[in-house]
């Protein structure tokens, strides 16, 4: 009887299949294979040679690639690529912020594979937490609830409070290696700190690694709707100031989340592709502090009742902003606005630096009336899911035909009725450390004379739209003959704003008119974004993989005064093997300074630079240089 084979060695060509597989700048000592492509692996037997015919070798490998992108530049952005941009800014000055994913450096696969095992499903029930780790809709869920930590050990502590002292400042922030890194050397402790941004980088730099495509999305103007109804409540005062909402509702300056592509076996056929994951901490999704995977398709066609957390998704992008006036105790509904929530929704090109706007992708065009309809739609599901929950004490009635129509058309806003139009437009673009100068628009659009009190008023917000203290205010008295338009000067000095700013560098002016002959108020704001000259970069010759090169990093302080406590931190996968640091010190006003930094390229490619100067009176002065790297001279 012919003896049995004894497997002597086997070779898992880790070099060779890691390149088929693209994964070949996490290891090439390793096999790290990606699912649904064939690889290779030789087998070495220790008693006699293998005989086709005779012998049998059985190898039992099954996978299903439920996550496949059937597009190669797709594939090579939103799996491959280890750099991008998240936006920033407001929808009338969107700022691209460079990030580095770095989703190939050394030990991510690791800690990413440690943060599945950290996770409450790992720690309740391992067994069927690994059974499940194939499915993209689970594993997303585990991975969204563990980069914020709510609910276990996640990778980072949320923080709006404006107070890091114990942590980073989130805007300082340019890369996810840095965090992962400190997470898992502190034994899994939360990074501190994060807001938004942060957490989708981070759950984008875990999702490529595990070879699951993803992008980083970011909706100006976001709604927060805490209870459901897709209303968003905003108070003011008779100045026009933003008050603190009582019912936690808030427009989010901008808010950015991810989305992953995945087949939706669990949904109806249809709405499997790009899915909404939000790992900002903000509700809990079956009792964790998660959200989605919302199908992109199902929040466009308004199916709020599919899982997972659609409804909330639709609300980020669609929900109706109701605005109240507060004063003696009362409320005064000033008008609903239906095109407020939701705008140019962005993310980065597919091998591109410019911007996508997706926004279509969404919301069919405001005011049209499938965008009308489909919002009907998904508020009538919602209140169908109320009525029919036990658990949910709901005193709503269902829709009436006259509310419905109502809903349907836009409604009549003040300044239809009152015939004038007040509009704000700034003088000059509006950099830290200037005045800043605009003008209030008043248009009469009536063939009657318009006598009109404004009180005009400035405050501080943060970019989740809290309100700050206001710190500027003014009042006109404006006389307007029939179809007339005038101009109301206003400037506000750096001196009077600088002490209130926050780290976003957002200030909202507002006017709130009343016309002597009518009881409507007319109400009118603008969001600043205030400015920084960035930093430049320069690199001083060509890029050869283990061959040195120089850097030159040109940054300044802009403001008038003295700044103290500057560091400067630059990064880059595959050109330097960990973020550095530099200490500045003092800058002098006005200040103009440069240093030059040597490294050793390690990784071939394109590649991108990443630096960052923060200070005692600003966090995120950003620049980015992109550069190829050659192999060989």
């Amino acid at each position: 009887m012919e003896q049995g084979l004894e497997v002597a060695l086997t070779d898992l060509q880790s070099a060779w299949n890691n390149v088929q597989h693209h994964t070949e700048e996490i290891s090439s000592e390793r096999l790290l294979v990606r699912r649904g492509q064939a690889f290779n692996i030789t087998l070495y037997f220790r008693n006699r040679g293998f005989q086709p015919g005779l012998d049998n070798v059985i190898f039992m490998a099954e996978t299903e690639d439920s996550v496949y992108l059937d597009s190669e530049p797709q594939r090579q952005e939103y799996v491959v690529n280890d750099y991008g941009f998240i936006y920033q800014g407001n929808k009338n000055w969107i700022r691209p912020c460079p990030w580095n994913y770095g989703q190939f450096e050394e030990n991510i696969i690791d800690i990413c594979l440690e943060l599945l095992d950290k996770s409450l499903n790992f720690q309740t029930d391992p067994a069927t937490d690994c059974a499940l780790r194939g499915s993209p809709v689970y594993i997303s869920r585990v991975v969204c609830a563990m980069i914020n930590s709510n609910d276990d050990n996640g990778v980072l502590n949320g923080n709006w409070s404006e107070n890091y002292l114990d942590g980073i400042n989130p805007a300082e922030w340019t890369g996810s290696v840095a965090i992962l890194k400190q997470w898992h050397a502190t034994g899994c402790q939360p990074v501190r700190y994060g807001q938004c941004w942060v957490f989708a980088a981070i759950m984008c730099t875990v999702m490529r690694c595990l070879g699951i495509p993803t992008r980083v999305i970011t909706n100006f103007d976001s709604g927060h709707d805490t209870d459901g109804n897709l209303i968003i409540d905003e108070y003011y005062d008779s100045t026009g100031r933003i008050l603190e909402n009582k019912k936690k509702d808030t427009v989010w300056n901008f808010h950015v989340w991810n989305e992953c592509w995945m087949a939706r076996k669990d949904l109806p056929p249809g709405y499997g592709g790009w899915q909404v994951l939000d790992a900002t901490p903000q509700e809990t999704s079956n009792g964790l502090y998660c959200c989605g995977p919302a199908s992109v398709r199902a929040i466009k066609e308004g199916e709020v009742d599919l899982n997972y957390d659609t409804a909330f998704a639709f609300s980020m992008v669609n929900a109706d902003c109701m605005s109240w006036l507060v004063y003696g105790g009362k409320e005064q509904k000033i008008h609903r606005e239906t095109n407020t929530v939701g705008n140019f929704i962005s993310t980065k090109s597919i091998q591109s630096n410019e911007r996508d706007d997706i926004t279509e992708n969404y919301k069919y065009i405001e005011g049209s009336p499938q965008e009308r309809q489909v919002f009907l739609k998904a508020l009538q599901k919602l209140r169908a899911g109320r009525s029919e929950d036990p658990h949910h004490a709901s005193t709503s009635m269902p829709l009436s035909e006259d509310s419905l129509r109502r809903l349907h058309m836009p409604s009549l806003q003040p300044s239809d009725v009152v015939q004038v139009s007040l509009k704000f437009q700034l003088l000059a673009p509006p950099h830290m450390g200037q005045d800043i100068s605009f003008v209030l628009l008043a248009l009469n659009m009536s063939f009657q004379f318009k006598d009109l009190k404004v009180n005009l008023s400035a405050q501080s917000l943060l970019h989740d739209g809290s309100p700050l203290l206001a710190f500027w205010q003014d009042t006109a008295f404006i006389t307007l003959s029939p179809e007339e338009a005038k101009t109301h000067s206003c400037r506000i000095p750096y001196s009077q704003y600088s002490q209130y700013l926050s780290t976003d560098k957002l200030i909202r002016i507002s006017a709130l008119g009343e016309e002597k002959s009518s009881p409507e108020k007319i109400l009118v704001d603008k969001i600043i974004t205030l400015a920084y000259p960035g930093i430049i970069i320069n690199v001083l010759g060509a890029a050869i993989v283990n061959q040195p090169l120089s850097i030159q990093v040109l940054f300044s302080n802009p403001l008038s005064e003295y700044v103290e406590d500057c560091v400067l931190t630059v990064e880059g996968s595959g050109l330097f093997k960990k973020q550095q640091r530099v200490l500045i010190g003092i800058l002098k006003p006005q200040h103009r300074a440069s240093i030059t930094l040597e490294t050793v390229p390690f990784k071939s490619g394109q590649r991108q630079i990443q630096a960052n100067l923060r200070s005692n009176k600003f966090k995120d002065i950003k620049g980015y240089r992109n550069v190829y790297v050659d192999l060989r001279l």
